[in-house]
């Protein structure tokens, strides 16, 4: 016969056995992890970025200040243009006289010119106050011949005032720069320049800007220098610039 299997019965509610002993010993000996620290720059490095990063907040809010003090001062003079529509003074010289012009053995030229000069001002809002300190010259090719000052008075709106100037001085002249004067004499061809530089203040409306200088070219062209004749001007025409003082007011 057959042997028949034994079955034991187990305990299922009792506790399971404990881990061998070994792997209880290699929990027990195995370290602690270390924990990660903070990586953080030395003292140093961190002032030099608080440095630059007030550096750069700096530099930001003053390009920013400096933007918005251009488009401010743009708008403040768009709305001035708009509002007195500003225009270049006009000045022309419509007659010369001479009454002295004479050349002595040292080849030194005694010069005086009477111009008449007519300034008009065609804006409507804007007045111009001519200061002292002007200076008037008359030329030929590359030498004074004489100088003068432009007078001192205010100028209205649209206004045209016309203005006889004199001006006198000495110049020394070569020879050579004498023949070809009297040559271009004979031929009534004679060209002059007239310039000007005159301070003044203009004045839009009540407000009263700071002084600048206007510059003023003429290009004449005269048919004689002769004090006994009459002169008649073949050619004239002026050109205007300005120059601003910052420091004056």
């Amino acid at each position: 016969m057959a042997e028949r299997q034994r079955i034991h019965p187990v305990d299922v509610e009792s506790p399971l056995p404990p881990p061998p002993s070994h792997y209880a010993a290699k929990t027990a000996q195995q370290p602690p992890l270390p924990q990660s620290k903070p990586l953080l720059p030395p003292p140093e490095k961190q002032r030099r970025r608080r440095r630059r990063s007030c550096c750069c907040r700096c530099l930001c809010w003053s390009f920013l200040a400096l933007i918005i003090l251009v488009v401010a001062i743009a708008a403040t003079l768009g709305i001035l243009y708009l509002a007195f529509d500003p225009k270049i003074p006009k000045y022309s010289v419509d007659r010369l006289s001479i009454p002295n012009f004479s050349v002595d053995p040292n080849m030194t030229v005694s010069a005086a010119f009477s111009i008449q000069i007519t300034a008009t001002n065609p804006n409507k809002r804007i007045g111009i106050y001519y200061l002292d300190g002007s200076r008037l010259s008359a030329w030929y090719t590359n030498t004074s011949l004489c100088t003068g000052r432009f007078p001192e008075f205010y100028q209205g709106h649209r206004n045209t005032t016309v203005l006889d100037v004199l001006l006198a001085g000495e110049t020394e002249m070569g020879s050579g720069l004498l023949q070809e004067l009297q040559q271009q004499q004979q031929a009534g061809t004679i060209p002059l320049l007239f310039r000007g530089d005159v301070p003044v203040k203009v004045k839009p409306g009540r407000l009263k800007l700071p002084k600048v200088t206007f510059k003023v070219r003429c290009d004449i062209v005269a048919n004689s220098l002769s004090t006994s004749s009459s002169i008649s001007l073949r050619s004239s025409h002026c050109k205007f610039g300005l120059k601003l003082w910052f420091l004056s007011f």
